[in-house]
């Protein structure tokens, strides 16, 4: 049996819109290592991510420098379960213009469809994760950091993953 599609998600300017508080969006002051940080975030998301996990029978899966932070800081705020983690350790950009996740990224896929939720990528990022032999079939949904993760994103992400067809028997997210 195939394994199931992945949602991977971003945190800061998907999640966490950037440089202005969006109406819908709570306010929180989160400690890290003894810095503060104020993250926006919006209770519906994590409805409306594990609806689509369930509905598309897709893992929803950090791909954030958050790392595992984001299931302390994030997952909590917006009603997710605690959630795999692609792990970014040592992460530099490998190109100019190019993601330093995209190759951590690839290397977890597996060959696996996914569908990647991001404010900062571009051809550079399609262009590796084309040519990497890890990687499958894939969707990356460039959200605007200024607003957020959008209904219209969601919806891109369903109509994508409605071919691969849900597991229900399995369409727990994360798992």
């Amino acid at each position: 049996m195939e394994e199931r599609p992945l949602l991977l998600l971003d945190v800061d300017g998907v999640l966490n819109p950037l440089g202005r508080q969006v109406r819908g969006f709570r306010r929180y002051e989160v400690t890290v290592g003894g810095t503060v940080y104020t993250v926006f975030l919006h209770r519906d998301h994590g409805a409306k991510l594990l609806r689509l996990a369930e509905e598309t029978g897709a893992a929803l899966t950090w791909a954030t420098t958050w790392e595992h932070l984001a299931n302390e800081w994030i997952a909590p705020r917006i009603g997710l379960p605690s959630l795999p983690v692609v792990e970014l350790a040592g992460a530099e950009p490998v190109a100019d213009g190019m993601s330093a996740k995209t190759p951590h990224v690839a290397g977890f896929v597996k060959g696996r469809p996914f569908v990647w939720f991001d404010d900062a990528l571009g051809p550079e990022d399609e262009r590796y994760l084309e040519n990497h032999p890890d990687v499958g079939e894939f969707l990356l949904i460039q959200v605007d950091h200024r607003h957020g993760l959008t209904d219209e994103h969601l919806d891109r992400a369903r109509d994508w993953l409605s071919r691969f067809g849900p597991e229900k028997d399995d369409a727990i997210p994360g798992q």
